[in-house]
């Protein structure tokens, strides 16, 4: 699809607006950044409200909103889901939309997104393609997700994977019909909201690279992964034990919490490998021990069918040994 047939709606009309929100704490530098690929998404055809919702005391940081003609919102109550609230509340846009202080829109995100809800009436939300990145912006992995369901009903599908908010684009509406982020989830509260939007809207997909996601360093986030698992767990089963008649079976229930729970997984049994390897042996059966207890039925799948998992257990226990015997 072209500009111009993605533009057309606006030709009839005023710009559309769409109000995102940047929540940001104390990381002006990015900030910056992100603002920049927001306003270089803008045109005759789309204009941005960015409401740039502070819950730091950087001072630069007001400045920098400012720089980007940003509205600046000094959030007191601490946590994600209050600063992204804050937008909620002040947004007067038709559209909402989301960027956290550490990513970046691509020029193809935003367009895609509402000229799908222009054609589709019945379509609240739609989300977009993501590419992860490293600390540097060095690419990272394919993009993601590669192919979801035109039925529009997401719920199943958002139950399994966590949408990245920086790749969705709502309707104003659903402030009224899904109300505001749950400010107790200090973890995931975003993926909480946009459950609750699958429960009650059809959802709508763009195979568009929207945003570009970055990562910490690998093995660098422990503590904010033990931290978000519990929160992980409360809305996993909010919202899966009232709708358990979706799922076949059981063990296809537990097989949908397995996914849910992977990208911990995955990190803890990724970190054991990388920390065997440098010689941490504490610090690798410290990760083992996290992995297994997430799931222990994947701990055992991985110390089976992973080499490399299985030797780094073996490795740094034989290690802790032999620093053992070397003690008076």
């Amino acid at each position: 699809m072209s500009d111009d047939e993605l533009a057309t709606p606006s030709r009839r009309g005023k710009p559309r607006r769409v109000s995102v929100i940047v929540p940001t704490r104390d990381r002006p530098d990015f900030l910056a950044e992100a603002l920049a690929s927001i306003r270089a998404v803008e045109a005759w055809d789309l204009s941005c409200e960015i409401l740039v919702c502070d819950n730091g005391t950087h001072p630069d940081t007001p400045l920098v909103a400012e720089r980007f003609g940003a509205r600046y919102l000094q959030v007191t109550r601490p946590g994600a889901a209050a600063t992204r609230n804050a937008g909620l509340r002040a947004a007067t846009g038709d559209y909402i939309a989301h960027l956290d202080d550490d990513d970046l829109w691509t020029k193809e995100h935003i367009r895609p997104h509402l000229a799908l809800m222009e054609a589709r009436p019945d379509i609240a939300t739609v989300v977009g393609q993501i590419q992860c990145t490293g600390p540097d912006r060095e690419l990272q992995g394919p993009l993601w997700p590669t192919d979801l369901p035109e039925h529009g009903d997401f719920f199943m599908t958002f139950m399994s994977y966590f949408p990245q908010v920086g790749g969705t684009v709502s309707r104003i509406s659903v402030r009224d019909t899904v109300g505001e982020f749950d400010e107790t989830l200090l973890g995931d509260a975003d993926w909480d909201w946009q459950l609750r939007i699958a429960k009650r809207h059809r959802v709508g997909f763009v195979s568009v690279p929207c945003v570009l996601f970055r990562q910490r360093p690998p093995g660098s986030a422990d503590k904010v992964h033990l931290r978000r698992i519990p929160h992980t767990r409360r809305i996993f089963f909010r919202h899966a034990l009232p709708e358990w008649k979706r799922w076949d079976s059981p063990r296809a229930f537990l097989r949908t919490y397995n996914q849910t729970m992977s990208s911990y997984f995955n990190y803890f049994a990724m970190a054991t490998v990388e920390r065997a390897r440098t010689g941490n042996a504490l610090g690798a059966l410290d990760a083992a021990r996290h992995a297994i207890a997430i799931s222990p039925g994947s701990g055992l799948k991985e110390f089976v069918s992973s080499k490399d998992f299985r030797s780094s257990v073996s490795k740094a226990l034989k290690q802790l040994a032999r620093n053992g015997k070397r003690q008076p």
